[in-house]
């Protein structure tokens, strides 16, 4: 599934849930309390979401990069031209 697919899946409003318990020191707890508000956010949980949902994205580019920079290596190896390369990276980032 691509990055953009994946945007996508997490924007829709009717995808499954699950619940999971966390142990987290009370205050954590109490400083995301006070910060949620400050955020516009309603409470604790929203802001909690909100920084998983932020990590996750950011490593999810970091890998997704990661593994575009391993595979413009390997055809570099394979002989591929640097013109051809570039050509292909500004195709994907237009597709993206």
């Amino acid at each position: 599934m691509s990055i953009p697919e994946i945007i996508e899946t997490r924007l829709s409003k009717d995808r499954p849930m699950t619940s999971i318990t966390l142990r987290i020191p009370v205050d954590v707890v109490d400083s995301m309390k006070a910060i949620a508000p400050k955020r516009g956010m309603a409470g604790y949980q929203t802001l909690l979401k909100s920084y998983l949902s932020e990590g996750l994205r950011r490593d999810e580019a970091l890998y997704a990069s990661t593994d575009q920079a391993q595979l413009l290596a390997a055809l570099r190896r394979h002989g591929v031209s640097e013109a051809v390369l570039n050509e292909a990276r500004r195709e994907a980032e237009d597709a993206a």
